[in-house]
């Protein structure tokens, strides 16, 4: 019988992203072979692909036979059940020390959970954080696998040459071990949606505060992707300003309804916080500002009467342009704080020691939110002294007070216009909250222990530790 060619990766789901992926690798040099749960996407695939080096088969059983040992597999498939399902198919063919990943957006308890679970039956299992989109995965996206070293170093070579490339190296590191990477991930997209939210609020002050056109904005987009601000979020800003829809005539972004979707990673980041107690309001405000833009119909039927102020206030178009962008860049500097805040608060929680220098740097390329800030993030990560939140790196701290004048004109621009900036606010509100030694939350203490008997602390007598008084 002749004998069977080996591959040396296996890919199971053949939607956008895996088959990209399956694309990537090959390029690479690296021959995959793929399964699917519809037989035909595979006869289609490799149909399309002959002169490449793939294979497959319907059979789950004949399509690990292809595999090398030990047998590296991938999963692309939908997060939840289904991982829980191949999984099981693939337990009874697999044996000890071969190794599945999962490269869906899973919750990382559930990464947990699987990881311990097919240890105790002798295989890895790794929960591989993919960002970069159906683009990043054909050429080359941000990747953040947590499992096993051992693990790690079986796939490492093929992660390593199909990551993103920038001249700190390939986008992918070794996060830490069980759920880290899927964490890492989740956190990533927390950290998006705060992003994104801060740039359509800008859109909206530009609109709105001082009548900007599309192709005024576009430009205004460009330019700030050429200083300190650059990232692939203004530049793809940019790029949606100009488009314009060939039937109307009329730019494309002012033809999109205004309800913002969410497949659930920054709702997880803002469960994930308030269960460790980690503050990051930027994050949430983000999420709470997609949910209240799904309220389409109640808005509308609040507009007319709910009112605004009368009028906005007239504002000196140049100075306010550079107000927005010192204060875009003080809430960006801000809503990453809160998101590798909460990172550090999880790697102490489950013993990851998750490398936020690492981080940084794996995010500088393929991933949705790289952009030039990650630099000196990762400069501060770097040094023997790191800070417990990045506030307090020095470079920064100095530009965040050199910002601040900025950033408080905006949003009491945008205060007094009627429009709203919750990221932008949230972001400010989190570094006055966290640069005030005394908080008013000695009168919380004192209303709980006057209804409730729920004690509090003496700044005059700490070594009385809790007490209770008769209010």
């Amino acid at each position: 019988m002749p004998e069977i060619e080996q591959f040396h990766i296996g890919l199971i789901g053949l939607g956008v992203m895996g088959r990209n992926l399956a694309l990537n690798m090959e390029e690479k040099g690296f021959p995959v072979a793929v399964w699917n749960r519809r037989s035909g996407a595979i006869t289609e695939f490799l149909g399309e692909n002959r002169d490449k080096r793939f294979g497959g088969d319907p059979d789950m059983a004949r399509f690990i036979a292809l595999l090398e040992r030990p047998r590296r597999i991938l999963l692309m498939i939908k997060a939840g059940d289904p991982v829980d399902q191949v999984i099981e198919q693939l337990i009874p063919l697999l044996e000890p020390g071969d190794i599945i990943m999962d490269g869906g957006n899973s919750w990382f308890e559930d990464t947990r959970r699987r990881e311990r679970y097919l240890r105790d039956k002798g295989l890895h299992f790794v929960g591989v954080g993919i960002s970069g989109g159906e683009e990043g995965a054909r050429h080359g996206p941000s990747m953040m696998p947590g499992g096993s070293r051992d693990s790690y170093a079986e796939v490492s070579a093929v992660f390593e040459a199909i990551t993103a490339q920038t001249e700190a190296g390939a986008c992918v590191t070794h996060v830490g071990p069980d759920g880290a990477g899927h964490f890492v991930k989740m956190v990533h997209n927390g950290i998006e949606y705060a992003d994104m939210q801060l740039l359509a609020e800008v859109y909206d002050l530009m609109r709105r505060g001082l009548g900007l056109k599309e192709n005024e904005m576009a430009r205004q987009f460009d330019a700030w992707n050429q200083g300190p601000m650059e990232s692939f979020l203004v530049e793809l800003t940019a790029q949606v300003m100009k488009v314009v829809d060939q039937d109307s005539g009329e730019h494309l972004v002012s033809l999109v309804m205004d309800k913002a979707g969410q497949k659930g990673t920054g709702r997880w980041t803002v469960q994930a916080a308030l269960e460790q107690g980690v503050a990051v309001p930027g994050i949430a405000a983000a999420v709470d500002a997609r949910l209240l833009s799904s309220m389409k119909q109640q808005r509308v039927a609040a507009s007319p009467l709910l009112q605004g102020p009368e009028a906005v206030d007239s504002a000196d178009r140049e100075s306010l342009l550079a107000d927005l962008h010192g204060a875009i860049y003080a809430s960006r500097i801000t809503a990453y704080a809160q998101g590798l805040d909460l990172i550090r608060n999880a790697s102490e929680r489950y013993h990851w020691s998750i490398d936020l220098a690492e981080t940084a740097r794996i995010w500088k390329g393929g991933c949705i939110i790289r952009a030039r800030l990650l630099d000196p993030i990762r400069e501060a990560y770097s040094t023997d002294s790191k800070p417990i939140n990045l506030m307090l790196d020095p470079a920064l701290a100095v530009q965040l007070q050199g910002l601040q004048g900025a950033w408080r004109r905006v949003i009491g621009f945008a205060t007094h216009a009627g429009i709203p900036v919750p990221v932008m606010s949230a972001c400010l509100n989190y570094f006055d909250s966290y640069r005030t030694e005394r908080l008013p939350q000695n009168l919380i203490q004192a209303q709980r222990d006057a209804f409730g008997a729920h004690t509090y602390e003496r700044v005059d007598h700490p070594e009385w530790g809790f007490v209770h008084s008769d209010w």
